[in-house]
């Protein structure tokens, strides 16, 4: 995997297939805000404008807290799954537009 983007506590590493793996660092004693150490976020690409359009519909009729917002290039939802954890939806995928940011919402 290549390193894409790195700010101070935080690296997106992407591999030659498109798939992301954001790192990041925190301090001994910090918090970690979902209660352990690992997997905080996954987040699903829609195949299609029309998929993730779906994605958000459905997304929106379960959840009362659902959360649109462009990035450079792509579209992010976000609401929740039965049991309250994160479901994370993006259109288009890193391997049509090049995640050049890092999602500040999740990692700063």
């Amino acid at each position: 995997m290549e390193v894409t983007v790195r700010t101070a506590t935080t690296a997106l590493l992407v591999s030659h297939n498109g798939l992301q793996v954001y790192l990041r660092a925190v301090g001994p004693k910090a918090q970690h805000s979902v209660g352990h150490v690992g997997a905080q976020y996954v987040i699903w690409t829609a195949d299609s404008r029309d998929d993730f359009v779906r994605c958000e519909r459905v997304l929106r009729a379960r959840s009362d807290r659902v959360d649109t917002r462009e990035a450079e290039g792509f579209t992010l939802i976000e609401g929740r799954d039965p049991s309250g954890l994160p479901v994370l939806v993006a259109y288009p995928g890193p391997d049509e537009v090049a995640r050049l940011e890092i999602i500040s919402r999740y990692y700063v």
